[in-house]
């Protein structure tokens, strides 16, 4: 597995997330485990997780900024956009098996500003 095929299950989950779960979880394993530990949530199994997310009340898209990582385990920044507001950052990490996520482990974070006081060593993103 390569960056490229990661970046491709996840741009196809958020494209097919409103309009067709199956395909949307299609990446995940039947046995998945999906983890947010900010919110202490933790959903085992697929079919746990493409109900409520079929039923999600917000339009969401997705930039993935970064995809890294090797064999079965990857790493992705992400932004998600609600309702077409502002991005949220984020990362996944993803552990997969046999080709499919086994497991993902989701952190979102709140945007701050850079102080003023780093300017003169950090570069324009």
């Amino acid at each position: 597995m390569d960056a490229a095929t990661v970046r491709g299950m996840l741009e196809l989950h958020f494209e097919a997330a409103a309009c067709d779960p199956e395909l949307a979880h299609s990446m995940y394993a039947e046995d998945a485990i999906l983890e947010f530990p900010q919110s202490g949530e933790r959903f085992v199994g697929a079919e746990n997780m493409r109900p409520w997310r079929s039923d999600y009340p917000a339009d969401t898209s997705a930039e993935f900024r970064e995809v890294r990582g090797a064999g079965d385990l990857w790493v992705v920044e992400i932004s998600i956009s609600y309702d077409g507001g502002t991005g949220s950052s984020g990362v996944s990490i993803l552990e997969m098996r046999d080709g499919k996520i086994a497991r993902e482990t989701i952190y979102v974070a709140e945007g701050f500003e850079a102080p003023d006081w780093r300017a003169e060593w950090r570069e324009a993103p």
